[in-house]
């Protein structure tokens, strides 16, 4: 399948610090805080400065420079619940969650926030956080096939009066969830996001997701992962159905030179046991795939600094330099950008005032040559 440019508006995701030491291992400064107070505060200006959603990580024990974490999707909803407009997304785990108890959460964070509650279906790539609370840790391709069925469990619940499963892990036998989620027109349900790079993330992407995200790569290697969840979609009679997201670490500065020289003092200063713990760790997880087509495999050291290789995507330079990175992105069929940033408050808004009025300018260029 040809992969086909993007129409509508490019949306913006960031991260949410609810876990300590930010976004990049360095001993670099970094102005963040894993505190409600400071996620509130830094939700209302991301509201106010363009942003349309929010995603929560989700960590269960301290590991790689983040020693304390709040828990998803209880810091997704009161954030939520402290905005207007922006949408929320919560990661989670399938085989530490329950989907029934999953669903019954997300149905009411749902209604108090009229529609702005989503969740981020994570397979999982950090064993210790499984075999530590007592979990079994599946092979690759299991859980995959878990998440997949998490998903057809959370999507049959939320829209079935009697729901039935039965499937290799979970099952529902004449279940009827009240409330429902809430009622959003054209939205069936909450979205559904989920992330990888293999062979069997595309698969599961292409047949059950609303939205896919991926780790930071080039135009090119995105275009590649697009191309195959839209045809694996396409088989399954959803094309169409699966936007894409990419993540990205933005250093806008006046000039080039001054951004590579943040992002030069940024790997200069890593902490080297820890992205090499990190790297092992993730490098581990890919390589269990039949293929070695998983998340982080061609990732090298400077990646590795930035957990999901938001440098890659190459969101470093002036505003315009920036914008136009994006728009190459857009014309091969990404939708969102998940970004992440040094000084969460400050870049938020250096991003709002400086970048996004230029992406905008952009895409209404491209749509008049249209």
């Amino acid at each position: 399948m040809t992969v086909q440019p993007v129409t509508e508006p490019l949306k913006f995701a960031y991260w949410v610090p609810n876990v300590s030491g930010g976004l990049v291992v360095s001993t670099i400064e970094q102005r963040t805080d894993w505190s409600l107070d400071y996620n509130i505060e830094l939700a209302r200006l991301a509201e106010a400065n363009g942003f349309d959603y929010a995603l929560s990580q989700v960590r269960y024990m301290a590991g790689y420079g983040a020693a304390y974490q709040h828990e998803s999707t209880s810091i997704s909803l009161a954030i939520a619940l402290a905005t207007e407009r922006l949408k929320v997304i919560a990661a989670v785990h399938p085989g530490l969650w329950q989907p029934g108890v999953l669903a019954k959460l997300v149905a009411s964070s749902d209604q108090y926030t009229k529609g702005r509650f989503a969740v981020n279906v994570v397979s999982g790539w950090f064993k210790d956080e499984f075999t530590k609370l007592g979990e079994p840790w599946l092979e690759h391709g299991e859980r995959y096939r878990r998440s997949e069925e998490f998903i057809r469990y959370l999507r049959e619940i939320w829209t079935s009066d009697h729901a039935e499963l039965s499937g290799d892990f979970y099952r529902l036998r004449d279940f009827d969830l009240k409330p429902k989620p809430y009622e959003v027109p054209g939205r069936p349900h909450p979205e559904i996001f989920m992330g990888g790079n293999s062979t069997d993330a595309r698969g599961m992407g292409g047949r059950v997701t609303d939205w896919y995200f991926m780790n930071g790569n080039t135009p090119e290697g995105i275009a590649e992962q697009v191309r195959d969840v839209s045809d694996v979609a396409a088989v399954n009679g959803r094309a169409g159905h699966v936007r894409f997201g990419v993540n990205g670490f933005v250093i806008g500065r006046e000039t080039e030179a001054q951004a590579h020289a943040v992002l030069d003092e940024i790997v200069e200063k890593a902490d080297v046991e820890a992205v090499e713990g990190f790297g092992s760790a993730v490098k581990q997880a890919g390589q269990s795939t039949g293929d070695k087509k998983g998340m982080w495999q061609d990732s090298d050291f400077k990646d590795l600094v930035q957990y999901n290789d938001g440098f890659r995507t190459g969101l470093v330079g002036t505003p315009e330099q920036i914008a136009r990175r994006m728009l190459e992105f857009k014309r091969q069929g990404v939708h969102l950008f998940l970004l992440g940033f040094l000084h969460f408050q400050e870049d938020v808004q250096y991003f709002g005032r400086d970048v996004l009025p230029i992406v905008r300018e952009l895409e209404a260029e491209e749509l008049v040559k249209a």
